[in-house]
């Protein structure tokens, strides 16, 4: 079995994909590279954050399911999302702006010998900067060129995604057994543990929790997590590895942008397997990624249909000139 190759992308669930647009593109400085529905729900938008190239590795998505209710953090969870940023000088620059902003924050720490800079958005959202400073392994992605960001301190990518379960000895058997993690090194309740080539691009921190309740999902939570695949031979040979485990799985997806391997691994943490191609410039040029409503072939017949049901977002950018912001 040819081990996964690093983390693809998080989705996650907003309670406003308005609010969610402004806080990734001009707070965050990440590039909306695919504005897009939910494909197994139609009235609820996909938008897809990324790095300039919509990169696999890079990006951070949302669902916007009409009428949910707040999620509520606890066990059995994927519960924060790190971005990569070049350097721990870097994380100075975004304490900055983070209080201008008045953007929820903790401040400069240290986890595992990288500096990172925990905080969360308007629904309570938990993320993370980390630096990549002195970091090896998975290359990070670009960042976005035209956004508010200078290019030296912006997020170029996704960093260690952790997950939080009561039954270490369960989950670890997993990672390690179906999913071929190597652990590398604890920090009291914190395992790290990863895959492929390693580094910032290729990590998950199991925090062993036995206190909190199981979490509730909802806006403010994580969906599912991917990891990253070559391409479609990759899947099948994966959906007959998880055959010899038992492992719930959804077979083979087509998603257009990416192949896809769903696998829940607990009744909380749902992992998903997709492949790197080929890509968000399939349907849109460089030049204006995210700024229309895009369907993959298997939708454009409804259209009319999906666009009567879902709002109008304006996501014109390229028309825009957005000034770098220093301080």
């Amino acid at each position: 079995m040819k081990e996964l190759k690093g983390i693809h992308h998080v989705t996650a669930i907003t309670s406003s994909a308005e609010k969610n647009y402004d806080f990734f593109t001009y707070t965050l400085g990440m590039r909306l590279v695919k504005k897009t529905v939910n494909q197994d729900d139609i009235q609820t938008y996909h938008l897809f954050f990324a790095d300039d190239k919509g990169s696999a590795g890079t990006d951070m998505t949302f669902f916007d399911f009409p009428g949910i209710s707040k999620g509520e953090h606890g066990n059995d969870e994927i519960y924060r999302t790190s971005f990569r940023v070049p350097s721990d000088k870097a994380l100075d620059y975004w304490v900055k702006r983070f209080d201008r902003l008045e953007v929820k924050h903790q401040g400069i720490q240290e986890q595992f010998g990288r500096k990172v800079l925990p905080f969360v958005d308007f629904d309570d959202q938990q993320y993370q900067l980390i630096s990549d400073e002195n970091d090896s392994g998975v290359e990070s992605g670009t960042p976005w060129q035209n956004g508010p960001i200078p290019l030296e301190f912006a997020i170029t990518g996704l960093g260690p995604i952790f997950f939080r379960y009561s039954n270490l000895e369960y989950i670890q058997a997993v990672v390690e057994q179906v999913y071929g993690f190597k652990k590398i090194a604890q920090e009291g309740s914190l395992h790290l543990f990863e895959m492929g080539e390693g580094g910032n691009g290729a990590r998950v921190i199991i925090d062993h929790n036995t206190v909190l309740p199981s979490h509730k999902q909802g806006y403010g939570t994580v969906h599912h997590v991917a990891f990253r695949v070559d391409d479609r031979k990759a899947i099948d040979q994966w959906t007959e590895h998880y055959k010899k485990f038992q492992l719930p799985n959804s077979g083979f997806v087509e998603r257009f942008y990416f192949q896809s391997l769903y696998g829940r691994i607990t009744p909380g943490i749902l992992i998903e397997l997709a492949t790197d191609g080929p890509g968000f410039m399939e349907d849109e040029p460089y030049e204006t990624l995210g700024e229309k409503l895009s369907l993959p072939p298997f939708l454009e017949e409804q259209r009319e249909s999906i666009e009567s049901q879902v709002r109008y977002i304006d996501t014109v950018r390229s028309t825009k000139t957005i000034e770098k912001e220093y301080e």
